[in-house]
């Protein structure tokens, strides 16, 4: 796995509180930012969802039962 470096500033007293109780940033920002990641990939994922909702909503019921049968006979 290829890594690369991020950074961030932080105000000296938060650092200065991360040091004093022993916490690495390292762990706590990346799991932070998968996090981040996380919810952007739901958020982009349920809009692909209600667009192909919405596409399948104009489709007829009776377009589907059609198009169910055609498949079993082609079988």
């Amino acid at each position: 796995m290829e890594y690369v470096t991020v950074s961030a500033k932080i105000p000296k007293r938060l650092k200065d509180m991360l040091d004093k109780y022993g916490i690495r940033p390292g762990p706590v920002i990346r799991r932070a930012l998968e996090e981040e990641v996380k919810r952007a990939l739901i958020k982009e994922v349920e809009g692909e969802i209600s667009t192909v909702r919405d596409a399948l909503a104009k489709i007829s019921d009776e377009e589907i039962v059609r198009l169910i049968r055609e498949d079993r006979e082609a079988r």
